[in-house]
């Protein structure tokens, strides 16, 4: 591997032997050295290989403004929810993760927490990321010698959610705050509260975030107009009344809150996970 670029005294950019560009990191391995020197490999700790070229180049920006300590920190970290998060995850989540750890970390220094807002919603609807995230908080404490607070946890478990996703931070935001305003409307219209816990409710709710994420991307389920299919949602809209209904009442906040329309495809579906989680005696 050649240098392309310091980074600083432990990250450099370089080429492998086929000219594509690498992040590899490694004690003091960018020290004293210039482009076009070669790496000696007993000094590398780790390569990262991005497919995305914009991911690569967001991380070598990052990594000239966090400690490298905070980035072998967020490796940790990553490989850790790699072996508990049974999911696929974007490879954008390192990036995030290495920026949000570090600047976590820099303020607890200086005695600056944030609160989160939306942390009971992210503990109920994201049960296994918010546990990987309380995993994380101690792999920080050990590694770094920093506690932080159980909010940092949900916010971790924002970042794991979204590399899931494969979307914004900020739509995450958004889809949480859909989710726990959709599940309000569902107890409303039923007049019970559901048991978080349940099996049934989990796939509820992993629907309603997959449904959301759709919906913010704008890659709804179109109608399909095939005579089976309209057979179909004819007969789901009469055999299910009470949970078609209320599911129109989700399509009515949506339309209300964010303007978007949901298809009847998408109410079929809604229907039938209603229906599912036995919310009502029909």
């Amino acid at each position: 591997m050649i240098i392309k670029k310091i980074i600083n005294n432990n990250i450099v950019s370089a080429n492998d032997i086929n000219g594509r560009e690498l992040i590899v990191s490694g004690k003091g391995i960018g020290f004293g050295k210039k482009p076009g020197d070669e790496i000696n490999r007993e000094d590398v700790r780790k390569i990262y290989r991005m497919t995305s070229s914009d991911v690569q180049r967001r991380l070598i920006e990052l990594l000239d403004e966090i400690p490298y300590e905070h980035l072998k920190l967020a490796d940790e970290l990553l490989d850790d929810i790699k072996k508990n998060i049974p999911h696929r995850l974007n490879e954008g989540l390192m990036l995030t993760l290495a920026d949000h750890v570090s600047f976590a970390i820099r303020r607890k220094q200086t005695g600056l927490e944030f609160s989160n807002n939306l942390l009971t919603a992210i503990m109920t609807y994201y049960p296994e990321e918010y546990e990987e995230g309380v995993r994380c908080l101690e792999i920080i404490k050990t590694a770094a010698g920093v506690e932080l607070k159980l909010d940092e946890a949900g916010f971790i478990a924002m970042h794991i959610v979204n590399a899931e996703l494969n979307t914004k931070m900020d739509e995450m935001y958004e889809i949480t705050s859909m989710i726990e305003e959709c599940v309000k409307v569902v107890e409303y219209y039923y007049d019970r509260t559901f048991d978080r816990k349940s099996l049934s409710f989990s796939r509820f709710i992993i629907h309603l975030r997959y449904f959301a994420q759709r919906l913010f991307a704008g890659t709804v389920l179109e109608n399909n107009t095939e005579a089976g299919d309209e057979t179909f949602r004819r007969l789901i809209k009469q055999t299910c009344r009470s949970h078609y209904k209320c599911a129109q009442g989700i399509a009515d906040y949506i339309k209300r809150k964010y303007g978007k329309d949901v298809t009847e495809e998408e109410l079929i579906y809604l229907t039938i996970h209603l229906k599912r989680i036995n919310l009502s005696g029909d």
